[in-house]
């Protein structure tokens, strides 16, 4: 249960080193016989229906276990991208991201990523790095003055797109953007937390660093606006 990449990475190995194969000795075959089948393809989706049985199995013995459960969703996430990505998998096909969607795994998702992103946040405003711009020697790079902080936290939700936008159905899309929008609103509220401890000296480095982070947050969501 520990190791799921060990049959995802085999999967992948088998569509790579049966491609050449596929195409030179099978296809002209297929497209003798009139026949619109792809044979890798076919090939991968057939492999791609093992892992869905393996995952549908495997899931609830290590939904209540955040660390396998984590790693898990990892892997998969990596095996998606490169399924598409090099072997030209087609998202009219089956998919694990159907698997991840089933209700009781989606909700695991969604809580463990939640979770996660709230550690995240503890430790990215409790570093001493939190109020200082990562670029403060280069002038012609940080022309906003972005504390860590900030740009950290604008990472966290630039991975977390990366790793919901491939799901089949809009409305489980729409439950990670619930999540990103609680996120920024508990980030909206840490901030306000430590400004009102700054209150004093309106003009020291931590008031201005808050000031600068919500200023590069908001240009930030602007503009991304335009992504659906």
């Amino acid at each position: 249960l520990n190791k799921p990449e060990w049959y995802l990475t085999q999967v992948l190995m088998w569509i790579g080193n049966h491609a050449k194969f596929l195409d030179d000795k099978i296809q002209p075959i297929l497209d003798k016989a009139g026949s619109s089948v792809n044979a890798g393809l076919e090939f991968s989706r057939g492999l791609v229906m093992l892992i869905l049985e393996k995952l549908a199995a495997d899931i609830p013995c290590l939904l209540y276990d955040d660390t396998l459960f984590c790693h898990l969703v990892d892997e998969v996430l990596l095996f998606e991208r490169e399924l598409y990505s090099v072997h030209g998998y087609l998202s009219s096909f089956p998919s694990c991201m159907h698997i991840l969607s089933e209700e009781s795994c989606f909700q695991r998702w969604l809580t463990v990523e939640r979770k996660f992103a709230l550690q995240k946040m503890d430790s990215m405003l409790s570093s001493e790095a939190a109020w200082v711009s990562q670029y403060k020697d280069i002038s012609d790079v940080d022309d906003m003055k972005v504390p860590d902080c900030a740009e950290t936290f604008m990472t966290l939700l630039l991975v977390i797109t990366e790793r919901y936008k491939n799901l089949p159905t809009a409305s489980r899309k729409l439950q990670f953007l619930g999540l990103q929008k609680e996120l920024v609103d508990d980030f909206r509220i840490r901030l306000t937390q430590v400004m009102k401890e700054e209150t004093r000296i309106p003009l020291g480095f931590r008031y201005c660093a808050i000031l600068n982070a919500v200023n590069y947050i908001a240009t930030v969501l602007a503009d991304w606006a335009d992504n659906v």
